[in-house]
């Protein structure tokens, strides 16, 4: 049973030379069923493997992360989410970046605990229950 989203702050670092050793220890403790990435933690990864072009990253990524976790899309619950997250963030001025909304939004929308290691980035979002991984 899938318990956590990863961020791609978390979801990355099996591609760093030294990951994080609290992401390591926890994704061996809960393991690859109870994680699963929001479709934009794999857009933002793919962008930066693009942009770096990196043969030995492009091979550690379809080695260790391609098709691994349940990914979630981004559907119609997840969008309404995401938009009334966003309007309740600007009325509050407030405003986040789309792409942690559309994450958080991820969360929220499948009752998911966020894991991450950027808990600024989703501070006060509500309904969201969110870890800190670091």
């Amino acid at each position: 049973m899938i318990k956590y989203l990863l961020d791609t702050s978390v979801y990355c670092q099996r591609l760093r030379p030294k990951p994080h050793p609290e992401v390591v220890r926890r994704w061996r403790k809960w393991g690859d069923r109870a994680l699963a990435i929001p479709a934009v933690a794999e857009a933002e990864l793919l962008y930066g493997l693009e942009k770096k072009q990196s043969a030995r990253l492009w091979q550690e990524y379809r080695s260790y992360l391609e098709n691994r976790l349940v990914m979630i899309p981004v559907d119609k619950g997840v969008s309404l989410v995401f938009a009334r997250i966003k309007a309740n963030q600007e009325r509050k001025g407030e405003p986040r970046a789309d792409f942690d909304l559309f994450i958080a939004a991820s969360a929220i929308e499948r009752g998911l605990i966020l894991a991450t290691l950027n808990p600024r980035h989703f501070k006060d979002l509500d309904d969201l229950r969110m870890e800190d991984w670091s």
